[in-house]
């Protein structure tokens, strides 16, 4: 029997929006309509969370909590995160389908995984409305795993849930014959809370938060080290495996084939 027979992939910053800048840029924007400016680093730091609990996770940093108390005269509340949340999910319905071309070497390493009969699930912190953008429109371009749950369906990362529903969809078993693929820390927490085979990707990722075009300019040794940085923190996070760019993972596959 194969070893592997299913890989359950994340969406923005592992398959699509190189560099996961949708999510990002309506973050930014939402803070700083309620006068509170938030820096890039703090935006991405809870990414990979169903994107209400992305909020709160930045509600309880210290440094915002403490911009938010000075703006508005007291520590930010439920009200305020449902608030944001509202308004969050307005800014990003407005520019989400232009952030979901896969990225490079994704539609070929699908043709790859089918053509060796693995069937593709997928997870996301995008809700199920998001999705009902996100995946028709990928698909146009070429993208279409066989089933994806979001943290609409079951509690989010790093809880386990969407990857045993994947699973059960899939219908796979045990675990570890199923690869779980993600750009986040909080990715490899739920691949390795799932039992799964767990891989990071680096180029393209929320955790590098840099565009094509951002690494292509900079400095080779620049850039080596940020990479390093970001292996790091997947591997720490629980990553089995760590590579460069997905169209690596055939390499994963293979290895474990072969154990």
């Amino acid at each position: 029997m194969k070893k592997i027979e299913a890989v359950v992939f994340d969406w923005a910053g592992t398959m699509i929006d190189y560099g996961c800048f949708a999510p990002l840029e309506a973050f930014l924007e939402v803070f700083k309509r309620h006068e509170v400016e938030i820096t890039i680093e703090e935006a991405r730091e809870p990414m990979g969370m169903l994107k209400i609990e992305h909020i709160r996770a930045l509600l309880k940093m210290p440094r915002i909590q403490r911009e938010w108390k000075k703006a508005h005269g007291s520590k930010p509340t439920e009200h305020d995160v449902a608030k944001l949340n509202d308004e969050f999910e307005s800014s990003l319905f407005c520019i989400l389908e232009d952030f979901t071309t896969p990225i490079p070497g994704v539609v070929e390493l699908s043709e790859r995984l089918r053509n060796r009969n693995i069937k593709i699930g997928s997870t996301t912190g995008y809700t199920k409305k998001m999705m009902e953008i996100v995946a028709p429109k990928a698909k146009e371009k070429g993208y279409s795993p066989d089933c994806y749950f979001t943290a609409d369906d079951v509690k989010a990362r790093p809880y386990p849930w969407m990857c045993y529903r994947n699973a059960m969809e899939l219908d796979v078993f045990p675990m570890n014959r199923i690869i779980k693929v993600g750009d986040t820390v909080t990715d490899m927490q739920e691949g390795k809370n799932a039992g799964m085979w767990t891989v990071g990707v680096i180029l393209g990722s929320s955790e590098m938060g840099l565009s094509e075009e951002a690494e292509k300019n900079m400095d080779q040794k620049e850039l080596k080290i940020k990479m390093e940085e970001v292996r790091s923190r997947l591997k720490e996070a629980g990553a089995n495996f760590v590579v460069d760019r997905i169209s690596d993972l055939d390499q994963v596959i293979n290895q474990l084939e072969q154990q």
